[in-house]
């Protein structure tokens, strides 16, 4: 019986052993498992072809524990203790953002104005592109476009209106006069960008954008300097001839230049460049019609045109002294390229004939063509004799649409004269744009002289009057 008892008592301790040892298995096999997923991995790796790839564990929330110790703490703390740890938390907080606010606005001002930056994709860099190549919208927009710190600084000294400067740098918007662009919004681009959108092979990192400037309300500086002389451009298209006309206009003090609406637009960027400034030098009236030319002048004024067909027979060098005196057209193929028939819709005609020395049979062409039509009869003179003597203007047609009919009926009508430059034989006509120069600074020449005699004579009347 006692050995019975002694082998249940054995065969039940053993049951037990394995019981437990079979629970804390099971035990220790649940907190291995939840070990595991708190467990932080330092690092995962893929395959090769993402072996790049890194993924970041995400932030934990502090334990439970924490959470209530924290609680505990902020309890103990009285309300009015809190409560200024918690303003003195908010100021220090706001300091920290005006700070930051401070200097990132320090950082976008240039000399007390304020500039934006632009972003990617920004329209207003598009209407760069617009003002620039579409002559409708510079007209339409009233809107001009500006490139390089000469230009947009003689624009400025004149009171040209600016809207819009992008520059590459602040060293660039340094060099022009801050002070005037306190009305106009300064855009930071970077310098590809502005190459991109530029018009030149090197652009200088600055361009702008103005109002259309109206010559009644400029400031030119070179008007102390003027002579009483107006150009009248007719039919210039091509922009490079028509801005070395304007500043050759500029250099000789013309009074002001007329276009008519047969020329290229003078705010092109071509002829701004070939300028070199002159639209602001000097008043430039587009796209005139020919009575609003007549309006535009003053009434005691003679037109002269410029005329090369004059110089195709080399007799006429020779006799300089006879040219005006002998010399009467009879039809348009004597003023060089002009219109066949009066333009009085200010519609230009592509019916041109061709110079004096033409053919018989073009000839009678011609003669048939214009019978019974009254033509103007304009006297011939050199370039170097005596015709600016009083207020004139000077007109000058392009090289391939020439002189409108209407400029050499305002010739005939003002007494005026066909004024050519004689050049050696087998020479073709010079130049529009050089034609221009040498008839402009001989016409301020004999202007000038002019002044001086009636001076002097003003004087000599004086002294005779008081003595």
């Amino acid at each position: 019986m006692a050995a019975y008892t002694r082998s249940v008592i054995c065969l039940v301790s053993m049951e037990r052993r394995v019981f437990l040892t079979r629970g804390s298995g099971i035990v220790v096999e649940a907190k291995r498992y939840v070990r595991g997923l708190r467990r932080k991995p330092v690092k995962v790796l893929f395959p090769d072809n993402e072996a790049d790839k890194v993924i970041k564990p995400r932030p934990q929330s502090p334990p439970a524990g924490q959470n209530v110790k924290r609680r505990e703490k902020e309890a103990k703390i009285p309300a009015p203790a809190r409560r200024l740890e918690e303003r003195d938390f908010v100021r220090a907080t706001s300091n920290v953002q005006s700070d930051v606010k401070h200097v990132s606005v320090a950082k976008d001002h240039v000399d007390g104005l304020r500039f934006e930056r632009a972003f990617p994709g920004d329209k207003r860099l598009a209407r760069l592109a617009s003002v620039a190549r579409s002559r409708t919208f510079r007209e339409h927009q009233g809107k001009i476009l500006l490139e390089g710190r000469r230009l947009i600084c003689d624009a400025l000294d004149a009171g040209a209106n600016p809207q819009m400067v992008f520059f590459s740098t602040v060293d660039r918007l340094r060099e022009l006069p801050v002070a005037k662009l306190k009305r106009a919004t300064l855009v930071k681009v970077k310098f590809e960008d502005i190459k991109l959108w530029s018009d030149v092979v090197a652009p200088q990192g600055v361009i702008a954008i103005f109002s259309r400037p109206d010559p009644s309300r400029m400031n030119f500086a070179n008007r102390g300097h003027s002579v009483p002389l107006s150009l009248i451009c007719d039919n210039i298209r091509d922009p490079g001839n028509l801005g070395t006309m304007l500043r050759c206009a500029a250099a000789a003090g013309c009074h002001d230049v007329l276009l008519t609406k047969g020329c290229v637009d003078a705010w092109e960027p071509k002829v701004l460049r070939a300028a070199m400034g002159a639209h602001f030098r000097l008043p430039i009236h587009p796209s005139l019609d020919w009575d609003d030319i007549e309006n535009h002048l003053p009434k005691p004024v003679t037109i002269h045109v410029a005329d090369s067909s004059c110089g195709t027979d080399t007799s006429r060098e020779t006799n300089d002294s006879k040219v005006n005196e002998s010399h009467k057209p009879a039809k348009a193929g004597d003023y060089g390229w002009v219109s066949t028939r009066p333009n009085h819709k200010n519609m230009r005609y592509e019916e041109y004939i061709s110079d004096s020395d033409s053919d018989s049979d073009s000839d009678s062409d011609s003669d048939s063509e214009f019978e019974g039509l009254s033509l103007p009869r304009v006297d011939a003179k050199l370039y170097h004799e005596s015709w600016a003597q009083s207020p004139t203007a000077l007109v000058v047609g392009g090289e391939t649409q020439g002189l409108s009919l209407e400029a050499v009926e305002l010739a005939e009508k003002t007494a005026g004269h066909r004024l050519f430059i004689p050049i050696v034989p087998n020479m073709d006509s010079l130049n529009s744009a050089m034609a221009a120069s040498i008839l402009l600074f001989e016409g301020r020449k004999q202007l000038l002289k002019l002044q001086q005699t009636s001076g002097r004579e003003w004087e000599t009347k004086a002294k005779q009057q008081f003595s």
